[in-house]
């Protein structure tokens, strides 16, 4: 990748005008908790009994002489959102929150999980369990060597362990007279038993042309390409997660919620591909789509999703050197290659490549964020009329704009579990209301939006708020909350795809990351969050391009493209310098050119109205009087002299 250095890139500098002494609002969403310590345990209504499911797994657990077994929150392919029937720990436990680790062994039962959760997890558990504040390997590692007996054996379902946490577990528990237990029957699926959530019967569909950048065949051939001018010279590259098949072939799925997948594996050499999948949910055309029948190089082979493990084992025999990806390869199939016949890089290069966007995916991803931006602005214009009345709630609220970008051409559903919080809720950086736990949106209290929709050309992801807080990138974001001591306890920004992930690896901010290069989308989205009173966090989706300058070298930029404007009645224009004001109202110009026509095309007058009112010109004047929140406002958007 080509050396580059970041320009000066100006964003903008808001301020929350409004004076927010009013009283602290009431949690309505209830602590109601189990309370063990008492005789007997009180337990809400909220909590799931779970003896069965431990009757049973210990019994399962005696047959594999087991003193221990682990139980993971993820999926064999390590995805972020999981199907139901790989909810696993939700279903022994009865704690549904989306991060957590489970143990269980002959005496005890045991929940890890961060903050988000601690109250989610006293309402959903019952006394069988114990919660465990932490996360992590060593926390848990301690556990055992206080609970597992020498020579006890610890178990777990290799293909629900990254090759990184099985390091993790491997060398922690080395010299502890603990053996770790690599076990590809799930215990768990045993015990579920026929009541466990069967695979989605929805079929594997192909993309129509106009929405992919290139076709399968094109990506298959600049694959191989890599694999023949690797100095390791490895002659197959193998697929895990899920996001990899899907772009490589332009197929797309229903087995995920909110990512458009079917389970699947590809195992890619120069004379063959070799596609796992469910062959029942592969209908006709897309088998002629494929190639599926033929014996060419460019001819699918489709095999049996379940025999993967069998037949990389069976490829690994022979003279063979198989690229994977440490990332999203687990340890199921890791542990059946050699050492001496991986190559192995942190991405797959299929990986590597689909976070770049072609001139036509880039075109289509913006094309998504038009159509995105009227759904959400349909939104807003509605909460303006009807908050007042106190009529909206925030679970409410979220179901109505998923109707809008429902109406909207191409939808294909919500790209996440949409954050709609009002007030203190708006301080837990992922919450989501429910039908039974919401709040009601007030104006005497902020109210955060972060929500996404996925569609055939684009994946969108947008956050605003009636209020906003100091911004940049990563360490440059931070800086202007660590001049007055504060922080905010979550990514920068992520990549994000064509009709794939919302979060999507490996670009972002973070040390893990990847460097960032022309082409590549990413969010932008610091936040300040204060707990028990309220959140902040304003949200954008930018392509990175190249800046023109009149200095030599490579530069890189951001070109934003969503395109919603912030509500300008909380900006403080006396904290923009003359180059943000610049760049804020260019931004407006941009939207009302993008979305004005689209509004007018479809008639929707009101809201026409409403955006031209929302990105009239700001010019520098003098603010009123800003409360203490004001010290709390933002700085720019820049990352200065910056080398990849």
């Amino acid at each position: 990748m080509a050396q580059a250095r970041w320009c000066c890139c100006s964003w903008l500098v808001l301020l929350c005008a409004c004076a927010w002494g009013h009283p602290k609002p009431v949690d309505l969403r209830g602590e109601d908790v189990r309370n063990c310590s008492t005789s007997p345990p009180y337990l809400p209504d909220t909590a799931v009994n779970t003896t069965a499911q431990l009757i049973a797994l210990r019994q399962q657990m005696l047959t594999w002489k087991l003193s221990a077994y682990i139980i993971p929150d993820t999926d064999a392919h390590m995805s972020e959102y999981i199907g139901k029937r790989d909810e696993r720990r939700a279903w022994m436990t009865g704690f549904t929150g989306s991060a957590g680790s489970a143990v269980v062994t002959m005496g005890k039962a045991a929940l890890w999980t961060d903050s988000r959760y601690w109250i989610q997890a006293e309402r959903q558990m019952d006394c069988n369990w114990e919660l465990h504040k932490e996360v992590g390997t060593s926390p848990i590692v301690k556990w055992f060597l206080a609970e597992v007996p020498d020579g006890g054996r610890v178990g777990f379902d290799p293909f629900l362990f990254s090759i990184g946490s099985w390091e993790s577990y491997d060398m922690a528990l080395q010299g502890s007279g603990i053996e770790l237990v690599s076990i590809t029957t799930n215990l768990v699926d045993l015990v579920w038993g026929s009541e466990r959530p069967p695979v989605s019967n929805q079929p594997i569909y192909a993309l129509q042309e106009a929405f992919t950048g290139s076709t399968w065949q094109e990506k298959v051939s600049a694959i191989r390409s890599q694999m023949q001018k690797h100095h390791k010279a490895p002659t197959a590259i193998l697929l895990s997660s899920l996001d990899e098949t899907a772009w490589l072939f332009n197929l797309r799925g229903s087995d995920i919620p909110y990512n458009p997948f079917f389970y699947s594996y590809t195992l890619l050499t120069n004379s063959s591909i070799r596609l796992f999948v469910n062959k029942s949910h592969l209908h006709s055309e897309t088998l002629q789509y494929l190639n599926f029948g033929c014996t060419g190089p460019m001819c699918v082979q489709l095999e049996d999703y379940g025999q993967v493990r069998d037949s990389i084992q069976a490829y690994a025999s022979g003279s063979v050197r198989i690229w994977i990806g440490t990332s999203y390869t687990t340890y199921g199939l890791y542990e059946v290659i050699p050492q001496e016949k991986l190559v192995k890089d942190p991405y797959s290069p299929v990986m590597m490549t689909k976070a770049v966007k072609n001139s036509k995916e880039q075109a289509l991803l913006r094309a998504s964020h038009v159509r995105d931006a009227v759904a959400v602005i349909r939104y807003l214009v509605w909460l303006e009329k009807n908050v007042p009345r106190g009529t909206v709630d925030e679970f409410s609220g979220a179901e109505l704009l998923n109707k809008y970008r429902g109406e909207e051409q191409f939808s294909s559903g919500p790209s996440f579990e949409t954050i709609s919080a009002s007030g203190l809720n708006a301080a837990l950086a992922h919450y989501s209301p429910t039908k039974e736990l919401y709040r009601k949106l007030s104006t005497d209290e902020m109210y955060l939006l972060d929500s996404g929709g996925q569609y055939w050309d684009g994946t969108t992801d947008i956050t605003r708020t009636e209020a906003y807080t100091r911004r940049m990138v990563e360490a440059f974001a931070r800086r202007a909350l660590w001049d007055v001591g504060l922080n905010y306890g979550h990514g920068t920004g992520h990549g994000i795809g064509n009709f794939l992930c919302v979060h999507e690896w490996p670009v972002g901010f973070q040390y893990s990351n990847i460097a960032m290069a022309k082409g590549m989308f990413t969010s932008i989205e610091p936040g300040y969050y204060q707990d028990g009173e309220f959140g902040i966090r304003l949200e954008d989706v930018a392509l990175v391009v190249e800046a023109k300058t009149k200095y030599p070298g490579t530069y890189l930029t951001f070109e934003v493209v969503s395109l919603v404007p912030y509500d300008r009645n909380l900006i403080d224009v006396s904290l923009l310098s003359p180059g943000q004001l610049q760049y804020l109202n260019h931004y407006y110009q941009t939207i009302r050119e993008k979305v004005g026509p689209e509004l007018q095309r479809r008639q929707l007058l009101e809201e026409f109205t409403w955006l031209q009112q929302h990105t009239e010109p700001l010019s520098a004047r003098a603010s009123p009087a800003a409360s203490w929140a004001s010290l709390l406002a933002v700085s720019t958007l820049a990352i200065l002299g910056r080398s990849f």
